[in-house]
């Protein structure tokens, strides 16, 4: 039987309540089985990252989610290592999971970005693409890539301005996070000493 699943891919340094409330929404709303969550190595578009490693990125992941049956946790790109380029992990994903349906779930203000990702005419032959918007963000079909128009679809969150590199600001200054992420990452990133100063 053919799944429908949707990916959330990201550093999630650390993953927050916004990004669980956006696969949720999106569960919702596209219709898929099951969200993956793919924490990546090293982002193309990021300098090496200072705090957290990978592995701590992925217990906070495995906390964040752990309860909700419709979430998962895949090591895909931690595995692998070097830079984690998303071709790489769709072409990855296709092979091990050949009968199911993948849709990358992306910011609607990333979306006019796509043009710029490493081998998107490939990336778009093998996936679509889910762009969650905040109520009313407008964006024109005719200024995507044309390998993307017609593979991408849009469905509205709520509007939530939460950020990890606030979160990691916060903490650095000794300010609260609590609420922003769920208590389970919370208290591994105190007992962690996590982004501190």
């Amino acid at each position: 039987m053919t799944r429908r699943i949707g990916i959330m891919g990201g550093t999630f340094d650390p993953i927050h309540t916004g990004h669980l409330i956006v696969a949720e929404r999106a569960r919702e709303t596209g219709g898929f089985d099951e969200i993956w969550f793919i924490p990546s190595h090293q982002p193309p578009h990021k300098p090496p990252l200072q705090g957290a490693t990978p592995a701590d990125r992925v217990k906070m992941v495995e906390a964040a989610i752990r309860g909700n049956p419709y979430f998962r946790l895949e090591r895909l790109e931690i595995n692998r290592g070097g830079v984690s380029y998303t071709i790489d992990t769709v072409i990855e994903l296709k092979r091990k999971y050949p009968d199911d349906q993948f849709v990358w779930i992306i910011g609607a203000d990333m979306v006019q970005y796509l043009t710029y990702w490493h081998r998107m005419d490939e990336i778009a032959e093998h996936i679509e693409f889910l762009g969650v918007a905040r109520p009313g963000y407008n964006f024109k079909q005719a200024e995507l890539p044309a390998s993307v128009r017609g593979r991408i679809s849009f469905a509205d969150m709520p509007e939530l301005n939460i950020s990890s590199t606030e979160i990691r600001d916060r903490i650095r200054k000794g300010l609260s996070v609590r609420y922003m992420l769920p208590d389970q990452v919370r208290i591994l990133i105190e007992e962690n000493r996590l982004y501190e100063s």
